[in-house]
């Protein structure tokens, strides 16, 4: 009974089953897709299938991107007025009605053009921007601004051990052959029925733990006597917006690519080690977690754990660009061992900059910013991955390096004002 009241008040339940299920999905789309482009192509020919395949992917993501960005906003109004379960149940309603649409896919054998409709449905319902913003709004009025960093990475840490969980199983599962001996079937039915749990887990059991207390507004004193609202807070928020964009953007542009690139000729991955690929990737938020652990007992400031994150990546996705066997594709993901730190740890410092009541629009405003700006740079990084398929196709990698540095610029400025704050305040303080 205890343990059952605890977990009413956590939503890592929710965080853990949907990722595993979205786990399942996308190793079951991604092997769905290269399948039927396969096919669809005689003679084989592999240029004309990564070409078949990054476009479905672009045109699957930018509609993923698009298509939610009123309904969140509106999902996140209701948030902030108190529902904050709101902006949660209402995304994995439609998870879940547009996940099982590979299940008819896979079991009607439906062209792979109805699979368009997935981000339509769950894009009206808010998508993932919505979910997470909201989970992170939750997340931040159940604990202090202190313990807020390493909350919200835990949370980011549930969420990588599912997908680590489900990337491994998933490879395995979708050669399994249930109904009419088709692949895919059991993976398909096994992701719905995950996406049901936490829905029904959400509505009935998930309650809300508040003990956020408002936070007052910073004020300075003029030279006229007249007490002012400080502008820090703002250019502080634009700042760490600007870097979020562009890191985001360096680090969805390449993973797409990377998730197309694993598939051709040198790698040429199947089911299994497509699996275990993705279980590499969701490793990153359990070295992530004990980075933001290590770094908070050595008394690291949260700007200084972005930037050593920003730079894991960048030198991560360097090396991807020369990558040409499993190994050395294992080493880049490795080297890329705190990539997931500045993500949240951005999303913990912009909570600090707000109200409480503020909580959820501001971070359905930076969810979508990456979607606005992901709409340019989706095309633009396959549009580049097609052109030099044949030349050189790790250079979208290096674009992401390049963007990842310039990302630096302004969590680096942060850091250099946050740090001239704290002092003034310490002396006048003293």
């Amino acid at each position: 009974m205890a343990l059952a009241r605890t977990l009413r008040k956590h939503v890592e339940p929710v965080v853990f089953c949907a990722q595993v299920a979205s786990a399942f999905f996308d190793t079951g789309l991604q092997m769905v897709v290269k399948q039927r482009c396969e096919n669809a192509t005689s003679p084989p020919d592999p240029h004309k299938e990564q070409n078949a395949i990054a476009n479905f992917y672009m045109t699957f993501n930018m509609l993923a991107k698009f298509i939610p960005i009123i309904p969140a906003l509106l999902l996140a109004q209701f948030g902030d007025r108190g529902y904050r379960k709101v902006p949660i149940v209402v995304p994995l309603l439609g998870y879940t009605v547009s996940r099982a649409l590979l299940l008819f896919v896979v079991l009607l054998e439906w062209r792979i053009e109805v699979m368009y409709a997935a981000p339509v449905i769950h894009g009206l319902s808010g998508g993932f921007s919505s979910y997470w913003a909201g989970i992170m709004a939750l997340v931040s009025v159940s604990t202090s601004e202190e313990d807020r960093s390493i909350c919200i990475m835990r949370t980011e840490l549930v969420y990588g051990l599912a997908g680590f969980i489900g990337s491994l199983a998933s490879g395995h599962l979708f050669q399994l052959y249930t109904v009419g001996m088709k692949q895919g079937v059991l993976l398909a039915v096994m992701s719905v029925a995950l996406y049901v749990f936490c829905l029904l887990y959400a509505v009935f059991i998930l309650q809300v733990n508040r003990i956020t207390l408002e936070r007052p507004e910073r004020r300075e004193s003029s030279s006229s006597g007249i007490i002012t609202y400080s502008s820090q807070d703002k250019i502080i928020i634009i700042l760490l917006f600007a870097s979020g964009i562009l890191y985001d953007v360096a680090v969805a542009g390449g993973v797409e690519i990377l998730s197309v690139y694993v598939l051709k000729p040198p790698l040429e991955w199947s089911a299994t080690e497509v699996g275990y690929g993705n279980a590499a990737g969701s490793l990153i938020f359990i070295t992530s977690f004990l980075g933001v652990k290590l770094f908070t007992r050595f008394t690291l400031s949260d700007t200084s754990m972005i930037m050593i994150g920003m730079v894991s990546f960048m030198f991560g996705i360097y090396l991807m660009t020369f990558v040409t066997t499993t190994a050395m594709y294992y080493i880049a993901r490795f080297v890329m061992l705190f990539a997931l730190i500045p993500m949240p740890t951005i999303r913990s410092l912009l909570s600090k900059q707000v109200r409480g009541t503020s909580y959820g629009m501001t971070f359905i405003c930076l969810q979508l910013s990456f979607r606005l700006a992901s709409l340019a740079t989706t095309p633009m990084y396959t549009k580049i991955y097609q052109s030099t398929l044949d030349t050189f196709p790790g250079f979208v990698f290096i674009l992401s390096s390049i963007i990842t540095f310039f990302s630096l610029i302004p969590v680096s400025v942060v850091g250099c004002r946050t740090a001239r704050q704290d002092n003034y305040e310490r002396i006048q303080g003293n």
